[in-house]
């Protein structure tokens, strides 16, 4: 069993590493759709994975630790907290449907996209006080959806890959 605690941890950690890694590499890339916002989520592959392989808790953990040290490593405060909002909301619905074993890792991925898309407009509305940033849910939707299907799909090959780490319990 302390093997296993100690391979589990080690993974989380890695994961972890390379969830940051992708969030800085992905800050590198130059997307200009004209929205502000609108990024590919690379680091969402390894949230996917971690969710598949390792389970809920683990996977919030990394996507919540990921995310406060990108935000304070790479954005500031606001963004940090358009990040949280969004990832919080993507997690919540990505656990959901998952646990409902009608969705397939694609179709999880793309609630998240999606997800994440509508809790950070969610919370520049709060935040900004201007309902009328509403209006660029549905840009932030279609989003969310080519970006979900993208990383559903790498998610996918991914865990198929490294679903049997050697995290027997035995």
């Amino acid at each position: 069993m302390n093997d296993y605690k100690t391979k589990k941890n080690a993974l989380i950690g890695m994961l972890i590493a390379l969830a940051f890694i992708f969030s800085y590499i992905e800050s590198l890339i130059p997307f200009n759709f004209g929205v502000p916002g609108i990024k590919l989520g690379l680091a969402n592959i390894v949230v996917l994975t971690a969710l598949y392989v390792l389970g809920v808790k683990e996977a919030f953990i990394l996507s919540i630790i990921r995310i406060i040290l990108t935000g304070l490593t790479f954005t500031s405060l606001a963004a940090m907290l358009y990040s949280l909002a969004g990832g919080l909301l993507s997690f919540l619905l990505m656990m959901i449907a998952k646990k409902t074993d009608k969705f397939s890792i694609m179709g999880v991925s793309v609630l998240g996209g999606i997800g994440h898309n509508t809790g950070q407009i969610i919370m520049a509305i709060l935040v900004l006080n201007t309902a009328g940033l509403i209006y660029y849910l549905p840009l932030l939707i279609i989003s969310g959806l080519v970006t979900g299907t993208i990383i559903g799909i790498i998610g996918g090959m991914v865990v198929e890959r490294v679903k049997n780490y050697g995290l027997n319990k035995e």
